[in-house]
């Protein structure tokens, strides 16, 4: 495919519907909300730019209750060039984020060993809200980020493993929570343009008044990207939030919309780009794609008064899908073609409780929490088979009613100056009831589990201390398949229904230590057994349970800042990953788990030099994984590198973003199925990839006022 910066104009009437939005504020912006600390002047020295404080600075000792355990900073998310908004995830170390598919589908996620499809085993929320999406149409625990508006989150913080008592559903491989902004300390405006047709503009600002403030913020999008099909997509997000004193407590009410549409060039087969039949960058099914729309209310509330503090939080939410895909081609019918459509409706309701209470047990500091999560979900889900996005018939319709109710309690005590615990224990209760267009897939069930959690830690000394951390987890399967007796498609075999709750049993063993000036580092061993994988399965397009598993590894992360104006941070994933018994379809039957990537390397640096100038560089590697349960067959690895120079003055901000710096040619994705394209006499055991994208260049202006 031919290359040229800010090449196309096939977005006329968008660009200048959102050049004259930009034009209207009159102003760009800075952006991303960030702690700086601004030394002294000195006449003598050479100006150089503030010093920025990122999260993982923050060394968490006698803080965190794991060595996986962190914090990432405004200041960090900023200062990373990504080329997609789940990409926002890839400052917790270990996290890889792909896609398979379109830029309006929720990305690919991988972590320790995990192939997480969209989210599964890995928990996300923003500001109590919850991202992961259960009995989902597309994928058990669907986590579709691009409803964030970058600029206005404050911080992420995460934990990887099943410690925390406060994780619950999905979080048996980790969870992350987005923090995003109460005021912005400047208003701003930026606009984004890039290659292929690349254009996004964001508006946002905080007005200020009697002890209150609103935050208002508008973003508009779109993308052709690199395919030979013009993706089109576009996306408008907005984000309000209004704070004020309430009582004795602070007080937040939050609005977030969001709505996107895109056209889809899913991964295509070996076959098809070797034969000549496509580029690599080209789509089997040209009608593929999707739109959704999202919108939530939320409300939260915090107090403290001495030693304890309370929080409420409450929210609504309203989610829609439309998704359409085609993986197999003519596999199943070869006259009309096997793309399917899913649809997904729902209405959200649910809300969070905590109590907090420091206080003295025999003479040592303690504090206790105690928990309360509820989370209704009423959905409509459609599965059909289409063409050209042409419903030809109904595979199946349900309707879900999905409820579940958490508590936990733990406590921390400070046995001695360098010795304290922390013991939880979670309870979890669900009840699932299906009213399908099938009465035998039809019923009701309800499930419950109890979490016990343990984390010991050690030290400090000399900034250093040890962990020893346990604990169990679970995720939930899909309502359909916990209520499913037949198979919808034909409506005859017979099927096993699946268990609701999936336990998961996490230990690890690690090390954090800040003893060296300017370096923070972490080590970890641990070791998870999970008791049904859940597999991506190429004929379906979503995942089922499998197999049980056995994962174990080492992380080692660091981040140093040698000189105030240097930051350099690296991170090192190894992972063993193998089914507990024989899994997969004769004769290919074996232990390896398809996708789960067992080595990860990420790094970067980032150099803000004298007179507002600032440079960074990021890598990220990944090995080599098994496609299939043999390891017969192996997808490639990857490595890429982004790159930005920039320069800010107080009011302004100019940033070039280099994309796959040295354009590399690899894949984002790749499966090993079964597929049959138009005028093959049988199936076609293959590879089916989507190849990482191109060097591309993406120039922004911002602007405070």
């Amino acid at each position: 495919m031919p290359f040229s910066p800010f090449s196309r104009a096939r977005s006329d009437s968008l660009s200048r519907a959102v050049i004259a939005l930009f034009a209207a504020a009159s102003f760009p912006v800075a952006g991303l909300a960030q702690t700086v600390v601004t030394p002294p002047p000195d006449t003598t020295a050479t100006p150089m730019s503030e010093v920025v404080v990122y999260g993982r600075e923050t060394h968490l000792i006698g803080e965190a209750e794991a060595a996986s355990q962190g914090v990432i900073g405004a200041a960090e998310l900023q200062a990373r060039p990504f080329l997609r908004r789940g990409e926002l995830l890839e400052v917790v170390p270990g996290v890889v984020i792909t896609q398979h598919s379109g830029s309006g589908k929720a990305n690919q996620y991988f972590l320790r060993g995990f192939n997480l499809d969209h989210g599964t085993d890995f928990a996300v929320t923003v500001d109590g809200l919850p991202v992961n999406m259960r009995s989902h149409a597309h994928g058990q625990g669907y986590s579709d980020l691009n409803f964030i508006i970058p600029e206005l989150v404050q911080s992420i913080s995460y934990e990887k493993g099943a410690y925390s008592a406060e994780n619950g559903d999905f979080s048996a491989a980790g969870a992350a929570q987005f923090h995003l902004v109460d005021s912005l300390p400047h208003n701003f405006a930026k606009l984004e343009v890039g290659d292929y047709d690349y254009l996004r503009a964001v508006v946002a600002g905080t007005v200020r008044q009697h002890g209150s403030a609103t935050t208002l913020g508008v973003e508009a999008f779109y993308d052709d990207g690199p395919w030979d099909l013009a993706e089109d997509s576009r996306r408008v997000n907005g984000f309000v939030r209004h704070t004020w004193t309430a009582g004795a407590g602070d007080a937040s009410l939050t609005l977030l919309g969001y709505h996107g549409e895109w056209r889809s060039t899913d991964q295509v087969p070996q076959r098809a780009i070797t034969s000549g039949m496509i580029s690599p960058f080209g789509a089997i099914d040209p009608t593929d794609g999707g739109d959704s729309d999202r919108a939530s209310l939320s409300f939260d509330w915090h107090r403290e008064q001495g030693d304890a503090s309370v929080r409420l939080n409450v929210y609504a939410l309203y989610y829609r899908l439309n998704l359409f895909s085609d993986f197999t081609y003519f596999l199943d019918d070869p006259v009309h073609g096997d793309q399917f459509a899913q649809h997904d409706r729902r209405g959200v309701f649910g809300g969070s409780f905590e109590y907090q209470d420091t206080h003295s047990l025999n003479g040592r500091k303690a504090t206790f929490t105690f928990g309360l999560q509820t989370r209704g979900d009423a959905i409509d889900l459609a599965l059909d088979h289409t063409e050209a996005r042409q419903t030809l018939g109904v595979v199946r319709a349900d309707t879900v009613k999905e409820t579940s109710i958490g508590a936990y309690v733990k406590e921390e005590i400070a046995f001695t100056d360098h010795f304290r615990a922390t013991a939880g224990l979670r309870a979890d209760g669900y009840h699932f009831d299906v009213a399908s267009d099938n009465p035998v897939n039809s019923g009701t069930r309800d499930a419950g589990l109890a979490s016990p959690k343990l984390s010991l830690v050690f030290g400090p000394w000399d900034k250093t201390e040890l962990y020893v951390s346990g604990g169990y987890g679970f995720h939930s399967n899909d309502a359909r398949g916990v209520t499913t007796h037949v198979n919808p498609a034909d409506g005859v075999t017979a099927v096993t229904p699946a268990s609701p709750l999936v336990r998961a049993r996490n230990v690890e063993v690690g090390v954090r230590t800040a003893a060296a000036h300017g370096l923070v580092s972490t080590l970890s061993l641990w070791m998870l057994d999970l008791d049904s994988e859940l597999v991506f399965a190429g004929d379906a397009g979503a995942t089922e349970p499998s197999s049980p598993t056995r994962r174990y590894g080492v992380e080692l992360s660091n981040f140093y800042r040698p000189l105030t104006w240097l930051a350099i941070d690296g991170d090192l994933a190894f992972t063993h990953a193998r089914f507990r018994e024989d899994a997969g379809d004769a004769p290919n039957t074996g232990r390896y788990i398809p996708n789960s990537i067992d080595t990860t390397i990420t790094g970067g640096v980032v150099a803000d030099l004298p007179h507002g100038w600032k440079l960074a560089l990021r890598g990220r590697y990944f090995g080599p994984q098994p496609l299939i349960e043999d390891n017969s067959v192996i997808g490639p690895s990857s490595l890429t590198f982004n790159a930005r120079l920039g320069w800010h003055n107080q009011d302004w901000e100019i940033a070039l973003d280099v994309l796959n710096l040295f354009d590399r040619a690899s894949n984002d994705i790749a499966y090993d199925y079964e597929s049959q394209l138009r005028g093959e006499p049988a199936p076609v055991d293959d590879i089916h990839l989507h190849p990482a994208e191109p060097r591309q260049f993406r120039l922004g202006v911002t602007r405070r006022f």
